[in-house]
């Protein structure tokens, strides 16, 4: 895979881009309620993907496998589409963010305990918890470094 792999989206990627999102969250965050879906995917849709751009991975035929967002050197989402779990898409997107940024930070479900040994094995540690989420649901949070 090269660096035309990885992208930034355009409002044409808005759809592909939600549908990497639910089916990631479908298949990893089992812990969250559903009305708590209902309300993260409404932020998501009108006011996270249409003002701010992801970096896309994409597939050799051009299909968005996952994505990163990123505000400075945190980062602000992750999702791989679980029909590309484990084939280094995730990793070549820290890579175009380490690439970018250096140093990165992110917050971390507690919950989804794969998140948090995907980020440990790329060199993220731990450097705080919280209780709740940026929202202040129930979702613990694992806050983590790359320096």
């Amino acid at each position: 895979m090269t660096a035309a792999d990885i992208r930034l989206s355009t409002p044409a990627d808005i759809a592909a881009t939600h549908r990497v999102w639910r089916a990631a969250v479908d298949a990893t965050h089992g812990f969250v309620a559903a009305a708590d879906i209902a309300f993260y995917e409404h932020l998501l849709t009108t006011l996270y993907l249409p003002h701010k751009p992801q970096w896309l991975a994409l597939s050799p035929t051009g299909e968005v496998q996952g994505f990163i967002g990123l505000e400075g050197p945190k980062i602000e989402a992750l999702f791989v589409h679980p029909t590309w779990h484990r084939h280094g898409v995730g990793r070549r997107l820290i890579t175009h963010a380490v690439a970018l940024n250096g140093r990165l930070m992110v917050d971390v479900n507690a919950q989804n305990p794969g998140a948090v040994e995907f980020y440990a094995a790329l060199g993220f540690m731990e450097i705080g918890r919280s209780p709740v989420d940026q929202a202040g649901k129930p979702y613990p949070l694992i806050h983590m470094a790359r320096v």
